[in-house]
């Protein structure tokens, strides 16, 4: 991905999607800093829960969720639990959105990349040095720290989806129950 500005000149980022999100997250932290904007956000009461229904889903983006995150914040609901489930709730639609077309588009590319031989042998390597088990434990407990928090979903549910036997209805439980944890850590405690 290139820019490119009224000079000609030609910039590359080695990394377009990562810096991406971090400019999504310094526009959000900017956003939420302004006390003008923190106190319009907050009083979308008018809204309901509906605003934490949208923001839940949002939650669970990658690009979105530091706006989610930064309305978490400023948001002062009046029943907390509430809100936090109604969020967990739309991070739960979007968890399974991510996982459906995970699971449809990219198993074929996951079967090529698990035969591939660099693969099959850091796998080996791994297993000798872990076991299969805990290489399989260890792999669960990344990808549910990434999905309980405000980091993008995607990445958790990848590993979840493509590289375990996850059912569907595990991980509708799984994604619920950990962007609710993360959504009320934030409303309590942020």
């Amino acid at each position: 991905m290139g820019l490119f500005f009224k000079t000609g000149i030609k910039m590359r980022f080695k990394y377009p999607k990562l810096a991406l999100l971090t400019l999504a997250i310094i526009a959000a932290y900017i956003i939420f800093r302004n006390p003008v904007i923190s106190q319009h956000l907050s009083n979308l009461n008018g809204f309901g829960y509906l605003a934490f229904f949208i923001a839940g889903i949002l939650y669970a983006f990658g690009f979105s969720a530091p706006f989610a995150t930064g309305f978490l914040i400023v948001s002062n609901p009046a029943n907390i639990w509430f809100a936090g489930i109604i969020a967990g709730i739309g991070a739960l639609i979007s968890d399974l959105l991510i996982f459906n077309f995970i699971r449809i588009s990219f198993m074929d590319e996951f079967k090529n990349i698990k035969s591939s031989k660099i693969i099959k042998n850091t796998g080996k390597l791994i297993e000798r040095g872990l076991g299969n088990k805990i290489r399989l434990y260890l792999l669960c407990i990344l990808a549910i720290i990434v999905i309980a928090s405000p980091l993008p979903d995607e990445a958790g549910v990848i590993m979840l989806a493509g590289l375990t036997r996850i059912s569907q209805k595990s991980m509708a439980l799984l994604g619920f129950t950990l962007n609710t944890a993360g959504i009320l850590v934030i409303l309590f405690f942020i």
